[in-house]
Parts: C-alpha cells; structure tokens; sequence
C-alpha cells in the first residue's frame, strides 16, 4: 500500500512538473528550463538534507551521479523526439518504455506478486498508453528516428529509476544531491557552449519562475519515488510513475481548458483500478 501511494502521487507530481516545464520551454527554451530546473531542485533538495538526513558515502554519490547523468541524457532525447513528432504517439511510447524497462529487470531480480498484481500491472500499462494518447485528425506518422529517440528516451528513464533504486537504504536524500548537481553541471555546460557559438536566447522573468517551478516540483517527484523504492519494488514503482502523463493531461484541462478525450478518461479510470489491485496484491 505505501509504495502504491508514493507511486500515484510522484506520478501526478511529475506530470505536473512536465506540464509547467512546458509552458517554460515555450518562453525560454527547453535546455534553459531543464538547467534552471537542475539548480531550484538542488536547492530544495539542500534545504530538506538535514532534515531528512543521510549518510554520505561513496555508492550513495555513485549512484545519485550516475542517475544525473542518465537523467540529463533521458531529457534531451525526450525533448528531441517530441519536437519532431507527432507527440501524441510518441508520448505514450516514452512512457510504455519507461516502464518495461524497469519491470523486467525487477521481474528477472526477483520482485514478485500475488496473480492479482500480475493483473494489475498489465491493466496500468495498457492505462500508460491510453491516457498518453491524444487522437489527432490527420496526425502524420512518425520517422523511425523520431521513433528511435523516443525508445531510447523512455529507456533511460527507466535506466535512471534502475540505478536510483541501487542506492543504499540509510542514504537518505544524499543520492538526489548528487543527482542535481551532475544534471546541473552538465545542464549549465551546454547552456555556456551555446552561448559560445552564439545560440543564445533572452531569459524572461516569467519563463525563469517557472522553470523554477518546474525544477521544485520535479525533485520533489524524486524524492517521493526514491522513498517508494525503498518501501516498495522497483516493478511496482516503474509502472505507477510511468503515468505521469495523466497529471499532465488532468492541469492541461483545467489551466488550458484542453479537452480530456474518452479514451484518456478510460485510461484515468482503469490507472485507478489498477493501483488499487497493486495495493492489495
């Protein structure tokens, strides 16, 4: 049951995260959101250290370094793909990968359940797919690199939830530290050798504040499913974040006024049908 609800509310969390990263982007750009999202999300994360705690060692900055680069890497193809399009294939196809990824390596590691969960897994990942999936009135079909890269991106975030979970139990939130401060380094590295060659972008007050914003909510979806992981399993926690679309989706129609189309409220309900099978499972 906790790994469930730490699993669901990261998920909204991150979906929320992605749907102000977002609007960020289309002011200030998507490097310069993620990199000023790097720093605001260090900086939570520093803040909540002592509180939290954790004990410093070298797996646990090892590992948290590790995940900051997989990290940096899974969002710049994730932002590639989705500009090449059409988002509303590639989107849920991120998403479905994210999940398998993790799922089977949990599976093959030992991570098991009651048939009833087995269950439950199968209907969350067909709930991925469809409250990700937008239909679109003469939506074009996607290239096989713009297909590539959307594998490629939703492996490595399930690469990144694999390595977070190698992290030691008594670490506390020292690993998200060393997360943030490799995806910042790498993030501000590629901001500077932009500005060297010239692609430079002006930064605005608006686009910088939610950016910010961005970068708080998506190290606070960290730390809830690095806290899953440790109460839970990694099969569990893969597929429950990887619908992080619907939080997206749910603040597109309320803020947007976006329409919600039947097939993503089925995929809403059938998310909630599943989590509630896990929690029993």
């Amino acid at each position: 049951m906790p790994a469930t609800i730490f699993g669901l509310i990261s998920a909204l969390v991150y979906g929320s995260a992605d749907f102000v990263g977002g609007v960020a982007s289309r002011v200030i750009g998507p490097l310069r959101t993620t990199a000023i999202g790097a720093v605001s999300g260090l900086a939570l994360l520093l803040v909540a250290l002592p509180i939290v705690g954790g004990t410093w060692s070298a797996a646990a900055l090892g590992w948290g370094a590790a995940s900051g680069a997989i990290g940096a890497a899974a969002v710049a193809l994730l932002y590639a793909c989705l500009a090449i399009g059409p988002m509303s294939i590639l989107s849920p196809l991120t998403a479905l990968v994210s999940a398998l990824v993790p799922l089977d390596w949990g599976l093959v590691g030992g991570d098991r359940f009651a048939p009833i969960g087995y269950v439950a897994l199968g209907l969350a990942l067909v709930a991925v797919v469809l409250v990700g999936f937008v239909p679109e009135r003469g939506a074009v079909r996607p290239s096989a690199r713009a297909l590539g890269m959307a594998v490629a991106a939703g492996a490595l975030i399930g690469l990144f939830l694999i390595v977070l979970d190698q992290t030691p139990a008594d670490s506390g939130l020292v690993p998200l530290v060393a997360n943030r401060t490799v995806n910042a380094l790498i993030m501000w590295t590629v901001i500077g050798l932009l500005a060297i060659r010239g692609a430079t972008r002006r930064f605005t007050r608006r686009g910088v504040l939610l950016a910010i914003g961005s970068g708080l909510l998506d190290a606070s979806a960290n730390t809830l499913i690095l806290v899953g992981l440790r109460v839970g399993d990694l099969a569990t926690m893969s597929v429950l974040v990887a619908l992080y679309p619907a939080g997206t989706i749910v603040l597109a129609a309320v803020v947007l006024r976006e329409r919600i189309a039947p097939v993503q409220w089925a995929g809403l309900v059938l998310a909630i049908t599943a989590a509630a099978m896990l929690a029993v499972a």
